[in-house]
């Protein structure tokens, strides 16, 4: 999967506090996202990552 830092990500799953996007801060073997409604970040495996997106809405798609 081709996801980069910046890319916002929809879960399928919806955080605690009723956001389904997620910021991208960081790629890797872990990434490091940050929720778009209550601004709480976290670091799950790749694995775990890729296996629970709905779609990525691309940095280059939200600015132009």
């Amino acid at each position: 999967m081709d996801i980069h830092v910046g890319d916002v990500l929809e879960l399928k799953k919806a955080h605690p506090c009723g956001s389904h996007e997620w910021l991208v801060l960081r790629v890797g073997m872990d990434f490091k996202l940050r929720c778009a409604g209550c601004g709480h970040e976290l670091m799950i495996p790749r694995a775990k990552a890729e296996k629970s997106v709905k779609k990525i809405i691309r940095a280059e798609e939200k600015n132009g």
